[in-house]
């Protein structure tokens, strides 16, 4: 099952959750399959101003930063792994605006089987 925590400030995320739990649960979806809208979980996590730094100092207007949990097996389809890239940005960007997009940054994290669980059964 996909899974996203997205980072994001208070202030660019504040009155758009709706709309980018949307647009990224249409991103997954358009690269598993129609089956996967209603297993995608998209966790937005709104950092308020001066808890986030870059080099040292807080950024003043950083770009979201996902964590992507798949399965490790993604990972043998190249495609797969890129398209979810390109979607999931394209996403951001469509909710927050174009100015984020080279900025989004996306860390995929794959789970081998029988490491992870759901509803307290070994997937």
């Amino acid at each position: 099952m996909p899974h996203l925590s997205v980072d994001v400030l208070e202030s660019d995320l504040a009155g758009r959750e709706s709309a980018l739990i949307a647009r990224l649960t249409d991103a997954v979806a358009e690269v598993y399959g129609p089956w996967a809208r209603d297993i995608a979980v998209v966790r937005l996590n709104g950092v308020p101003a001066g808890r986030w730094g870059i080099g040292g100092v807080p950024a003043t207007a950083p770009a979201p930063a996902v964590t992507f949990g798949i399965k490790e097996a993604a990972f043998g389809r190249p495609e797969m792994i890129a398209a979810l890239a390109s979607g999931v940005t394209d996403a951001i960007a469509g909710v927050l605006g174009d100015h984020v997009r080279d900025g989004v940054t996306i860390d995929f994290i794959g789970s081998r089987e029988g490491r992870s669980a759901s509803g307290g059964k070994i997937q």
